[in-house]
């Protein structure tokens, strides 16, 4: 059974009605580049040195129980309920080793510069929009080499409320000057494809690290592997026939 039809929704019929398309918004972590490691790898390491779960290392699925694609206010007090104000500078110190391991380690998500090209030739809007702080965020985006693709990068923890919420996504339409209707996300955590589903867009799933079927219950159009994922490109083809030929 195919990820597009888990949900009765077929990646085609999803997508054109968007025609003609406006804009993409994309997640950074876990979309932009497989960085989940990165962070799992940061959280353990730390986690273990404190002693937290008796000196146990965490497992994968309590880092996406507990950590994947939330705000850092909220992992803070998932880890530490009885100390917000240490919990907030133990992720604080998390994502500068995050960021120290990024600057050497980070490489895109295959098919990232395909559809960076697709999107680039036919004069799209794009956004990032994530929970990451911007220190993160702007690191990531630029070691990637996609500093001048994005129009505008939006900060979950810069709005009044972060994602699973659909502030942030809206705040990106709003920057972008794009309408929701005319609009796709790319996303590969429960709590952002929920975002971008609450802002009223469909929202292409990656199956990146999280499970599919965690992924499917926040209800994506349909879910791929990566940017080079055939789904993705038949789905991209059908848009292109509704939308007329690209204008640039």
């Amino acid at each position: 059974m195919t990820s597009s039809s888990v949900n009765g929704v077929s990646s085609q019929s999803s997508l054109t009605r968007l025609a003609p398309l406006e804009a993409v918004l994309f997640d950074i972590d876990g979309t932009l580049s497989d960085s989940d490691p990165l962070h799992y790898e940061a959280f353990r390491e730390m986690l273990q040195e404190i002693g937290f779960n008796g000196g146990a290392p965490i497992t994968e699925e309590f880092f996406i129980d507990t950590v994947a694609g939330k705000h850092n206010d909220d992992i803070a007090l998932s880890l530490f309920p009885d100390d917000l104000p240490r919990g907030l500078k133990f992720v604080d110190d998390k994502e500068a080793k995050f960021r120290t391991m990024a600057a050497r380690q980070l490489r895109p998500l295959d098919g990232l510069d395909r559809v960076r090209k697709w999107i680039e030739r036919r004069g799209l809007k794009r956004a990032a929009v994530t929970n990451a702080p911007r220190a993160n965020a702007e690191l990531m985006i630029s070691v990637l080499g996609l500093s001048d693709f994005f129009d505008a990068v939006i900060i979950g923890g810069e709005c009044e409320h972060a994602k699973p919420h659909p502030d942030p996504y809206l705040k990106g339409l709003e920057a972008l000057k794009a309408s929701k209707d005319h609009s796709f996300v790319f996303e590969d955590s429960f709590s952002g494809i929920k975002a971008g589903v609450a802002a009223g867009m469909p929202v292409i799933g990656l199956a990146t690290r999280n499970p599919e079927k965690l992924l499917m219950e926040a209800k994506p159009a349909f879910l791929i592997k990566d940017y080079n994922d055939e789904k993705l490109w038949e789905a991209l083809e059908e848009l292109d026939k509704a939308s007329g030929p690209p204008s640039v």
